[in-house]
């Protein structure tokens, strides 16, 4: 079993009276990729944003317990900077968002901030690898001049994803990446999935069971803020062990 590259502790999430997450603890393995299900409003992308302390952005978020990258604390005065951290723990949305930039300058962006390198070849190097890695060069190498918003949805998404490899991070966050796509583009995400895990461990949050059940090696199971069932994807939807996730699993109710 791979050693855990995040741990969740008495993790809760308050949003002025109402509860977004209730005491969860969850481990998220190495190299793996964990997918996170369960019906609308259960916690799922809450407990996403806690990983990369996007919750710091949203007013009246507070936020308690325990969140560990490698053993050392994220949050609490000696947490990681959330600059630093979000290089660490990068992040793909549900809707496509790439900067009113060129295509370039969205790959660029990252390493920019961060100082990580040199504009010129070294740059231009790591342009061309993140679209690479995000089944992307081909389709662009002759238009990296050209805004990023021009591209298509499934386009712009994998470029989304470029730009947040560019950094090399370690952990990849993944909100439904794929819930505005069409399914061809879809596909090509889930394929990009399979292929960057073998360099990142992906968390994926996702409505879809089918998704859950061909991307991800690790399942856990919401519901009420609350993690219900956590396991390995197969026994999750084979054989759960809680009637809440058979329940779910099987279309009576979500």
């Amino acid at each position: 079993m791979p050693d855990a590259k995040m741990t969740a502790r008495s993790l809760s999430v308050r949003y002025g009276d109402k509860v977004g997450l209730n005491e969860v603890d969850l481990d998220l393995l190495a190299g793996q990729v964990t997918a996170l299900i369960g019906p609308s409003g259960c916690g799922k992308s809450t407990f996403l944003r806690c990983l990369n302390r996007m919750n710091d952005t949203i007013d009246g978020a507070k936020v308690s317990g325990q969140v560990a990258l490698d053993g050392q604390e994220i949050y609490g005065a000696s947490g990681i900077d959330p600059v630093l951290l979000r290089a660490r723990v990068g992040m793909v949305f549900q809707r496509p968002n790439p900067f009113p930039k060129s295509i370039y300058d969205n790959i660029a962006f990252g390493p920019r901030l961060h100082g990580l390198v040199a504009e010129g070849a070294a740059m231009d190097e790591v342009v061309t690898k993140s679209l690479e890695r995000a089944g992307l060069w081909k389709e662009v190498k002759d238009r990296l001049g050209e805004r990023g918003t021009g591209l298509s949805g499934g386009q712009q998404q994998r470029l989304c994803i470029a730009r947040a490899i560019a950094v090399e991070p370690e952990v990849i966050l993944m909100d439904e990446p794929c819930s505005a796509l069409d399914p061809i583009a879809t596909a090509r995400i889930e394929e990009l999935i399979d292929e960057l895990s073998h360099s990142f461990t992906i968390v994926i949050v996702t409505h879809s069971m089918q998704q859950a059940a061909r991307v991800s090696n690790f399942t856990a199971f919401f519901h009420l803020g609350r993690v219900v069932e956590v396991g390995a994807t197969e026994q999750i939807f084979t054989a759960p062990s809680h009637e809440l996730t058979q329940g779910y699993i099987t279309g009576r109710f979500g």
